[in-house]
Formats: C-alpha cells, structure tokens, sequence
C-alpha cells in the first residue's frame, strides 16, 4: 500500500475553518470539538481559533464554545455596474493583437 504525505497550510486551515463557520452561521465548537473536526493537535486548534477571535471573525463564549461575532447572513460588498463599451468598437488590447 502507498501512502501520501499531504501538506496544508496554515491559511488553508483557516479558509477551511472560516468557511465551515460561514456555511453554518450558529455552529458553535469547543476546541476539542474544532480539533476533531478538522484532525488538529491540541495546540494548533487552539491557536486557529484564537487567531480568529483577534481578528474578530470568532467569539468564546463563556462557556468555552467558539460562534462567529456575527451570526446570520454576512454582507457582500455592494456591486458596482460594469462599464458596456458600444458594439463595434475594438478595447486596446484587442487592436493590438492581443487575446
């Protein structure tokens, strides 16, 4: 049997923790219960979720569990209007043989 060594960042985790808290806004874990889920040491757990309390995207809650600051929908960034050029009229890049 082969095995592989996979590697993962320390920014991949946290994308991975971020979003797992964004796709269900009330979740709420205990470190243990961070460590499990995502196959983390004691340690590495505990730093993730800290850093994410500074950056003020987790709370702990008195009772040691971890929730988002915010719960519910998080807003987007408003969107802005693309600007439409006429039809028929060649952008600079594109008359300069560029695709």
């Amino acid at each position: 049997m082969t095995e592989t060594l996979s590697i993962v960042t320390r920014d991949h985790i946290l994308r991975l923790i971020r979003s797992e808290y964004l796709e269900m806004p009330d979740l709420r874990l205990t470190c243990r219960q961070a460590q499990r889920l995502w196959e983390l040491d004691e340690h590495t757990s505990a730093q993730l979720l800290d850093l994410l309390v500074e950056v003020k995207f987790l709370h702990r809650k008195d009772d040691g569990t971890y929730s988002r600051l915010t719960e519910g929908a998080v807003a987007a960034p408003p969107l802005r209007m693309a600007k439409a050029e006429p039809a028929g009229t060649l952008r600079a890049h594109e008359a300069a043989g560029c695709k």
